[in-house]
């Protein structure tokens, strides 16, 4: 179950994650400024963080194969569907919603049966599990842009969508939800209204999304701005995967520790340490100073991401968190919508990417001092919805 959901996150913030590769040469052909161009990704990013509500419910409810079956043509199919398109309004509905409902349907079910599965040493293995995303960004953003290079960007969603539908096809049929979930279809002791409504999930909610409005930044412009501080397309594309290199270690390396601790502290440090690396990209003035940067970036940004299951449970119980991840991240969805467009409005209007790195730095603080006060494990919250 952890390689199931190791391989459908591959598959799926390869795809996704790799799109600053495709912004450039999409925009050329589009004729399309920046804010146009990082549209496609607000808009994918903005369909699978708010599906994905819908998507964990169902797969709380009948099991993951089917509702990641359906992702996965979707997935496929978006891709396909948008090398075809020679309109960009078209493009923004077969690749905004195609991709967006195949990553709904195949990375919240996947990932929330893991913590199902387990037990002992559930942070290491949603660790492994969410490290896919890392993988994914690390192996397919250079080969996106050594494909576009020589075939060009239609070819590479043509090639992306048909190997993604195989790949996630190959993920549903081994998928199976945990033995507790099968033996018992009851309500969740905490009651999720009640859960959605507390401080603890307003405090975390609030700092994913500001945390994560910076994150899509660099996400969408970082390779365009190396290109246009001297950096080659395949060059531009490895800044993005030394990211998704560092997200790995941050995974596998730093999450485990949280076998034996507690994971909301883990997670604090986890976002300062993204908001301190957007100073970095602020003050770079060479390739390297630019690999430092999405180094420490993607040390915070593997251990945030893989620490936040374990977090809601730890706060809020094990029992519904299909739902619970679902509703969580449509704050990435929010996040998904502001921060691409806000940044290209402010490389369009200044011509330079000065604004957009301020913004990130903004955000990213206010991600940890949203999060600072908030206590470990929720144990007032858990002590008042125990139940008798």
């Amino acid at each position: 179950m952890a390689a199931v959901a190791f391989v459908a996150s591959f598959v799926v913030f390869g795809v996704i994650y790799s799109f600053g590769v495709f912004l450039k040469p999409m925009a050329d052909e589009f004729h399309a400024n920046a804010t146009k161009a990082s549209a496609f990704f607000s808009i994918t990013a903005l369909v699978y963080y708010t599906l994905g509500a819908f998507t964990g419910r169902l797969a709380d409810r009948f099991g993951p194969r089917m509702i990641v079956t359906a992702g996965a043509i979707a997935l496929g199919l978006g891709l396909c569907l948008t090398a075809l398109t020679n309109d960009i309004w078209i493009g923004y509905l077969t690749y905004g919603i195609g991709v967006g409902i195949g990553a709904a349907c195949c990375y919240v079910p996947t990932l929330a049966i893991v913590g199902g599965w387990f037990v002992q040493r559930r942070n290491s293995a949603l660790g492994v599990a969410a490290a896919g995303t890392g993988c994914g960004t690390l192996v397919l953003a250079p080969l996106a842009g050594t494909l576009i290079q020589r075939y060009g960007w239609r070819e590479s969603d043509v090639f992306f969508g048909l190997a993604a539908t195989a790949i996630l096809l190959g993920c549903a049929w081994v998928a199976k939800p945990p033995p507790a979930s099968s033996a018992s279809k009851s309500a969740s002791v905490y009651p999720l209204r009640s859960i959605f409504r507390s401080r603890e999930f307003v405090m975390l909610y609030t700092s994913w999304f500001l945390a994560t409005t910076a994150l899509f930044v660099p996400f969408v412009f970082l390779p365009a701005f190396a290109r246009d501080h001297g950096a080659s397309g395949v060059a531009a594309g490895a800044l993005i995967s030394v990211l998704g290199g560092a997200s790995i270690v941050g995974r596998l390396a730093l999450v485990p520790i949280g076998d034996r601790f507690a994971a909301v502290p883990m997670f604090k440090f986890a976002v300062l340490m993204m908001a301190i690396s957007y100073a970095i990209w602020l003050v770079s003035s060479s390739y390297e100073s630019l690999i430092v940067f999405v180094a420490v970036l993607g040390l915070g940004y593997g251990s945030r991401i893989s620490l936040v299951p374990s977090v809601l449970i730890e706060c809020f119980g094990l029992q519904n968190l299909g739902t619970m991840l679902g509703v969580f991240f449509t704050a990435s969805g929010l996040s998904a919508l502001l921060g691409p467009l806000l940044a290209g409005l402010f490389v369009d209007l200044t011509g330079s990417y000065k604004g957009a790195v301020l913004l990130a730095i903004s955000t990213g603080v206010l991600g940890f001092v949203t999060i600072a006060p908030l206590s470990s494990g929720g144990q007032v919250e858990r002590q008042r919805w125990t139940a008798p």
